[in-house]
């Protein structure tokens, strides 16, 4: 029901990674970074599914540069895999609620606001900085130390499986990559 159709706008639907790599190399140009942005997964909690994890890393082998996930009222893990950029969940940045009651735990208030640097030629990632943000009454302001530190651990542990953690700064974050994940 959420499916564009010739009719009617919606939702591009790809049911594989081999759909989404065909039209990116035909519309590719050289010099172009090729961004998959995908609405995935549930909308609470920081698993990662092997599903998601096979699909992302397909993207990334089949030419993508960036895997951007979203769907998630909170962020989730970040991958760097041969040398690209996934991000399993970006959390809301703007929405018209605010606090959904029962998921206090996940901290949706908190809004990441991710700044990849990444290299020309290759699309590798050379630096991934996070400016957290918090939601107050329908705005954005800079979040405290205490809770860009506290989003900071909550995804340095979502990561651990990745190999990559996040450095509190004041109200940024910066990725620390240990092991890069080789690939097949």
């Amino acid at each position: 029901e959420w499916a564009a159709t010739d009719d009617r706008s919606g939702v591009d639907f790809a049911p594989g990674a081999a759909t989404l790599v065909e039209r990116a190399w035909s519309d590719r140009r050289p010099g172009d970074l090729v961004v998959a942005s995908l609405h995935w997964g549930g909308n609470w909690g920081y698993e990662t599914t092997a599903g998601q994890v096979r699909y992302a890393h397909a993207l990334v082998v089949g030419g993508f540069d960036v895997v951007h996930g979203h769907s998630s009222h909170h962020p989730r893990a970040v991958e760097v895999y041969r040398g690209k950029l996934i991000l399993y969940g970006c959390g809301d940045c703007v929405d018209d609620y605010e606090g959904i009651p029962g998921y206090e735990f996940y901290r949706d208030d908190l809004r990441p606001l991710y700044f990849a640097t990444l290299r020309r030629g290759t699309g590798h990632l050379a630096r991934l900085d996070v400016t957290v943000m918090r939601a107050v009454r329908m705005r954005l302001e800079y979040a405290s130390a205490t809770d860009t530190g506290w989003l900071a651990d909550v995804l340095t542990r979502a990561g651990r499986p990745f190999g990559t953690s996040f450095a509190a700064e004041g109200p940024r974050m910066v990725l620390r990559l240990h092991q890069e994940q080789p690939g097949p």
